[in-house]
């Protein structure tokens, strides 16, 4: 009898072990699954990271003046490194005459249109990102919320009416960036009022687009021909007339927003649940909704201010990181700012080498782009990105 006892106490423990041993291995391949997982969505955006920089480098050799793809990265590795020099008060080599044309070329012409195209685009596609996720609409972007139509209205007047005459003019940015606020002011109002869904906030901006794009074009009606091509080129988005001076302002209003936008990508996510969700959470949905729309107006408001309207970034960007990445906007954010940093230097490569030695500007070669690519999302688009 102690033998049967002592027999059934030691199946008792096998069986015990038996199952802790399947649980660990079932949760072993658990966390190997969920490391794959992460992986790939880090892998995602790394290897976009990696075709920036490649694209940078090739973009950069584009140009009257022939230089190669190595010199290139080597002179602006060179130009950093005596920036850094000087900066410390340490001695800068001297540069010979055709260094120093190279240098001026890679440096001062060249290089500020791809640093500023990057942070448009990474601006514009988190813009669009977290616009999708607050209003719930796979169709919300900086152009359909009003916010480009405002800006397009303000730097028509600016332009027509103002002291503006060139594109980058300190007046027509201004004018523009006030502007641009007007339509998310409209919506938010609205919004305080009466509380209103977000597809009625998604139809207040379109119709706000509309009665913009009318005033715009009434005073092309009205304005001096010499003032339409100016008016033109800002109304399709350019990359040409930008310098380094542009480049505090809108780095700074895009890191920042793009920064409290990634803070509060756990928010972003409850909002994606649903209001009732969210109150179930003890979230309350629309204040967290009309700040979050404040933040990326903002954003969007400081890049279409100095680029002109440059259309589908915000659109396209976020549904391609969605495919790779999912809806998880802990991840979502990070990469559509990288894919829309991409997508925008890719643009303005092919803009320039498509129809050479003319240029084609970025934001019609985005509609190239971004139109038959967005049509092919909505047909391939699984239901389950948006769940």
């Amino acid at each position: 009898m102690g033998l049967e006892e002592s027999s059934g106490a030691v199946n008792q423990d096998l069986d015990v072990y038996s199952e802790w041993a399947d649980a660990e291995a079932s949760s072993s391949s658990e966390d190997v699954a969920y490391e794959k997982y992460i992986f790939k969505k880090c892998a995602f955006i790394v290897s976009v990271v990696i075709g920036i920089i490649v694209v940078m480098g090739l973009s950069v050799t584009i140009g009257d003046y022939p230089i190669g793809v190595v010199e290139s990265y080597q002179i602006i590795i060179d130009h950093v490194v005596r920036d850094i020099q000087g900066f410390f008060g340490m001695d800068v080599p001297d540069l010979d005459r055709a260094q120093e044309i190279k240098d001026h070329v890679v440096w001062n012409l060249r290089m500020p249109r791809l640093a500023l195209g990057a942070v448009a685009g990474a601006g514009l596609a988190v813009a669009g990102a977290a616009m999708q996720s607050t209003l719930k609409n796979p169709l919300a972007d900086p152009y359909t919320t009003g916010i480009s139509s405002g800006a397009c209205f303000g730097a028509t007047l600016a332009i027509c009416y103002g002291s503006g005459v060139l594109a980058n003019d300190g007046t027509i940015v201004a004018s523009a960036f006030l502007f641009s606020l007007i339509p998310t002011g409209m919506i938010v109002s609205i919004s305080m009022i009466k509380k209103v869904s977000p597809v009625s906030m998604i139809l207040a901006g379109i119709a706000v687009m509309y009665i913009f794009n009318a005033f715009s074009t009434v005073m092309r009606l009205w304005a001096d021909p010499n003032d339409l091509e100016a008016v033109y080129q800002w109304q399709v988005g350019s990359f040409d007339g930008l310098h380094w001076s542009d480049l505090p302002v809108m780095l700074a209003v895009t890191a920042a927003g793009s920064m409290a936008v990634m803070l509060l990508s756990r928010d972003l996510n409850i909002l994606s649940a649903g209001d009732e969700s969210a109150r179930s959470l003890g979230m309350n949905a629309s204040t967290m909704r009309i700040a979050l729309l404040l933040v990326v107006s903002l954003m969007a408001a400081s890049v279409v201010s100095f680029t002109g309207i440059i259309g589908f970034v915000g659109l396209v960007a976020p549904h391609v990181a969605r495919m790779f990445v999912g809806a998880d906007n802990r991840y979502l954010v990070p990469a559509s700012m990288a894919f829309g940093a991409l997508l925008l230097i890719v643009a303005d490569l092919v803009g320039r080498t498509v129809i050479s030695p003319a240029v084609l500007q970025v934001g019609v070669v985005t509609s190239f782009i971004g139109g038959p690519l967005f049509l092919y999302l909505v047909v391939r688009q699984r239901k389950e990105a948006w769940g």
